[in-house]
């Protein structure tokens, strides 16, 4: 008889050991947490690439690097330039201070400066990632290994988002525009160690990630005081997502310890000097613009339509241009301007109105309005309506936002991988849509006559593109197409004192030397304080025997801007061809004592010597030009008279011969060309 196995009344299940989250997997390689924001930097560079192809472009680049001696080197003069200068109406000593260093490396040469454009915005677009994680994690309270995969991919779109946007390329692919991202770079750190500082609360380096930010802060604005509001932006993140202030109702509005406050003053005091640094520097350097003509309610509507502007470019990147001008007759009820006001103000009543429901809106919409607010126009520093630089800091939010919107989508349809897929190919569409036209736009930038082609594309009414047209038209030559687009610029602005100047010069290269008199003239009443201006009209007055006329404009160029060798020595010619030597003599030489190792000015001297007869000083002075420079035909020639008269006749017809061969050949190669 067989014995019966008994059977358990259960069967034990296999312990099974707990699923490894995906994150974990990733984990294993070390590297991961950084292939994201390396993924990030190169796709940056690979769009931008094309911008190692531009050059300068006149529009401030000539006067900011190409004229521009003083950033040249890092010297302690230079350097004591760069940190006390107000050029251009900026104070920017840390950006002076990577333009001098690209200068170091690559001297003219544009391709190293757009390089170093290139590097910090990939730079920019990397460290925005990792803020976008923290500011997810914060708003989402994330911290389980299941989702920190998805923060990262909606923090990669968000800073994509960012990186690639056309309305990127006016601050990286223009070189003038380094302060963008510098200072923006700085701004970004800054953040990161804010908010790491915050997280835990019982950090023990609390301090010092504090310390950190503030001088990061420090930097962004020695950079450009584009930051100048970041205080409040600090404020509204302590709102939210960091919960550490909390609005109220009665008479307490406000919740919040006082070291939350505290921590704030440093940011304060910094952002208050560089404002005031910031003001000083556009009213010394003359870009500040009165309130004649344009005034506040004027300036508010267009403040209405800056925030609309950049509003609508990020999210239909169309018809981008590096000039908006604003129309010379400035009408408050044009559609646009109208629109702007309706938009905004919609908006606006919007997100407070879903506040409670949606705090993250209303503080990316307050964020906005803060970071843009110095450039929206209330404070009027150029001729610009709107500017596509001006987005670079201030529109961070939206790619938060977008960022966010695109984690929150993919934890509603977790379980749903079709459609978790489908936004994740229309996100990747929308990126690669903005990092072709990207590409495209960067082309504008290749050369000033792109540039100015452009404009005139999106504006034909602009009076600045159709000076600064002429202006390309001039330099290669085209001197009766370059009148009709100065003439087209007047047209449309009879009071544009610079194409009044330009048409001058225009018609002095046709000789016509009164009708250039003329405009000078006319120009000079719009722009008196136009020292260039004054000198120029001061040597067609040379030009025209009008001793008097000359000497006196410049003089009154000399007051405007003291310590032009140019203007001191065309004064000292006035002066001896007027009879008055001695002064001749001491203009000249201060003229010398600036440009050392100009022979053209030793010329000029020792013909006022020879003119006195003081040969002995003559020859000295001819001899030195012609030390200086022994190719000056003219050098020599004066040199040769003046021996001739001091009785030396066989060095004499040494340099009268050297005169007559540099003069033949110099005919010979311009009958060449």
């Amino acid at each position: 008889m067989k014995r019966s196995r008994k059977r358990p009344a259960a069967t034990a299940r296999p312990v099974r050991k707990p699923a490894i989250p995906r994150e974990n997997n990733f984990k294993s390689h070390r590297y991961f947490s950084l292939l994201i924001p390396i993924l990030i930097v190169i796709a940056t560079c690979l769009v931008f690439a094309p911008a190692l192809q531009n050059g300068f472009v006149s529009w401030d680049d000539d006067k900011n690097i190409l004229e521009n001696l003083n950033f040249r080197g890092l010297g302690w003069t230079r350097l004591q330039w760069m940190f006390t200068t107000f050029y251009m109406g900026h104070y920017q000593p840390l950006s002076w201070l990577t333009l001098a260093i690209d200068y170091s490396i690559w001297r003219l040469d544009p391709f190293g400066y757009h390089l170093t454009n290139i590097i910090l915005h990939a730079a920019n677009a990397a460290l925005f990632y990792f803020l976008v994680v923290r500011l997810l994690r914060l708003a989402f309270s994330a911290g389980s290994s299941e989702t920190v995969l998805e923060i990262r991919l909606a923090a990669a779109v968000a800073a994509l988002f960012f990186a690639l946007h056309p309305l990127r390329v006016e601050s990286v692919a223009w070189v003038t525009e380094r302060r963008d991202v510098l200072s923006t770079l700085f701004l970004i750190a800054t953040l990161i160690f804010y908010l790491r500082a915050q997280q835990p609360p019982e950090e023990p380096n609390r301090w010092r990630w504090m310390g950190l930010a503030w001088v990061t802060y420090l930097f962004s604005l020695l950079a450009k005081a584009a930051g100048i509001t970041f205080p409040v932006v600090l404020v509204l993140l302590d709102t939210y997502p960091l919960c550490r202030i909390q609005w109220l109702k009665g008479n307490d509005l406000v919740k919040a310890d006082r070291a939350v406050w505290l921590e704030k003053i440093p940011f304060t005091v910094l952002a208050a000097a560089a404002a005031a640094a910031a003001a000083l520097a556009q009213s010394q350097s003359g870009t500040l613009w009165t309130t004649e003509g344009f005034g506040f309610s004027s300036r508010l509507l267009q403040s209405f339509y800056g925030l609309n502007f950049y509003l609508w470019k990020t999210l239909l990147p169309l018809d981008l241009a590096p000039l908006y001008e604003i129309p010379h007759i400035f009408d408050p009820l044009a559609p646009g301007f109208v629109i702007s006001f309706v938009v905004i103000t919609t908006l606006s009543l919007f997100f407070v109105s879903m506040r409670n429901r949606w705090p993250a809106g209303l503080t990316a919409w307050l964020c906005y309005i803060t970071l843009v607010a110095p450039v929206l126009g209330l404070v009027r520093s150029g001729p610009q309506l709107a500017a596509d630089r001006y987005s670079y800091l201030s529109c961070l939010g939206w790619a938060v936002l977008g960022g966010s919107g695109m984690y929150w989508c993919w934890i509603r349809w977790r379980e749903n991988n079709r459609i978790r897929t489908v936004f994740s190919f229309v996100s990747l569409l929308i990126v690669a849509s903005l990092a072709l036209v990207t590409w495209n736009q960067i082309k504008v930038w290749r050369s000033s006559e792109a540039l100015w082609r452009r404009v005139l594309e999106v504006d034909p009414n602009s009076s600045i593109a159709h000076n600064n047209w002429g202006n390309v038209l001039l330099r290669k030559g085209e001197f009766k197409a370059a009148t009709d687009y100065y003439l087209r610029a007047l047209e449309i602005d009879p009071a544009y004192a610079d194409a009044h100047f330009n048409l001058g010069t225009a018609y002095v290269k046709t000789n016509q030397w009164q009708a250039a008199v003329e405009q000078y003239a006319v120009g000079l009443k719009y722009d008196p304080n136009n020292a260039g201006a004054r000198h120029f009209l001061g040597q067609m007055y040379v030009r025209r025997d009008d001793l008097g006329k000359a000497i006196e404009q410049f003089r009154q160029s000399l007051s405007l801007a003291p310590g032009q060798s140019a203007v001191h020595a065309d004064l000292g010619v006035a002066l001896a061809l007027q009879g008055n030597f001695a002064e001749a003599v001491r203009e000249l030489e201060f003229a010398i004592s600036l440009r050392p190792n100009d022979a053209e000015l030793r010329v000029r001297i020792g013909r006022v010597f020879a003119a006195q007869n003081r040969l002995r000083e003559a020859v000295e002075a001819f001899r030195l030009a012609v030390q200086l420079d022994p190719e000056f035909a003219e050098a020599h020639l004066n040199l040769s008279q003046a021996l001739e008269e001091f009785g030396d006749r066989a060095e004499a017809s040494y340099h009268f011969h050297e005169a007559t061969r540099l003069k033949y050949q110099q005919s010979q190669l311009s009958t060449r060309e």
